[in-house]
């Protein structure tokens, strides 16, 4: 298990990136935390940025913000979806198609986490699987046709969770109807992400497509990733944690998958973020990827039930 700095000593930040006039960049989750970071990162470089949020009245609050940082003509905007909705995303993701002429990236960004009583989408599934899992999945699926002529990327944001959890997919309860945690149940969903983007790099490869696919995590930071749907006793021990040098900014939270949307060179069976104290903080590089999240029976078997819960099939 080897971590290393390809960046030299302060690792990538955004000083490496060269102008991006002419790119377009869609973001899962861009109203607030790493999201809204990536995005101002992107803008201030000359990008164009597509919000996909579920909260309207956020985004236009957000989207206001960034045109008085980077003035009226700041290209950005805001479609409506909520991941945790089938419908919601295949109806933002047609409105992307029909609006939106190129992507570049696709960040998937947004997340829940740590719900502390068991919730169930409106499809129902585990709300966080639902959410960060399969709302993901489907998205990228009804957006690569763009992505590809673009020959652009697709950044997975996952979290170290994925490592705390059962180390694998619990496929006889992926509800988790028979032993709900909030902490396990979301570094499952984590875990699904980060196997299915592994999945999707040999996919693309056997079929000589082209576009990129990298996983990151943005360590320990700063966001409103921990919110009222998780117990009091985890938001006080965050709120403490906050405090400490061992949470950092949610700007260089957004570092990660801003390095994996734009930086040339990156290698694919990786997992990008900090590489300091416990890879929670500090220089963004190469960090340490468990193999258990390289199994390919696994992402495999993953593969085939997503597809049938969420009604898409890939082309390839």
């Amino acid at each position: 298990m080897n971590t290393k700095n390809n960046f030299g000593k302060k690792g990538w930040t955004p000083e490496l990136i060269n102008s991006l006039e002419g790119k377009t960049f869609v973001i899962t989750g861009a109203n607030a935390g790493a999201g809204f970071q990536a995005a101002t990162i992107l803008l201030s470089k000359g990008a164009e940025v597509v919000m996909l949020n579920r909260n309207p009245q956020k985004s236009q609050k957000a989207i206001d913000d960034l045109k008085n940082q980077f003035g009226e003509n700041a290209k950005v905007s805001f479609i409506k979806m909520d991941l945790s909705s089938q419908q919601s995303v295949r109806e933002a993701a047609n409105e992307v198609n029909a609006k939106v002429p190129k992507i570049d990236a696709l960040m998937c960004n947004a997340a829940i986490a740590q719900v502390a009583s068991q919730e169930f989408t409106v499809d129902g599934f585990e709300s966080q699987l639902g959410t960060n899992h399969y709302g993901h999945f489907l998205l990228i699926n009804m957006l690569f046709d763009k992505i590809e002529a673009s020959e652009g990327r697709i950044v997975i944001v996952s979290s170290l969770g994925y490592k705390m959890g059962l180390k694998t997919i619990q496929f006889d309860d992926m509800n988790f109807d028979h032993n709900y945690d909030a902490n396990t149940t979301y570094c499952h969903s984590k875990l699904a992400q980060m196997m299915i983007g592994y999945e999707l790099q040999d996919r693309i490869k056997a079929a000589n497509k082209n576009v990129k696919v990298y996983v990151c995590h943005p360590g320990s930071s700063k966001t409103s990733l921990i919110n009222d749907k998780a117990s009091f006793i985890t938001r006080f021990a965050f709120k403490l944690m906050s405090m400490s040098p061992m949470v950092q900014s949610a700007e260089k939270g957004s570092y990660p998958e801003v390095m994996c949307a734009t930086q040339d060179g990156l290698k694919d069976k990786a997992l990008y973020g900090p590489t300091g104290r416990m890879e929670w903080v500090g220089p963004v590089g190469e960090g340490t990827l468990e193999g258990f999240a390289l199994d390919k029976e696994v992402a495999k078997k993953l593969w085939n039930i997503s597809e049938k819960e969420t009604h898409c099939k890939w082309n390839f």
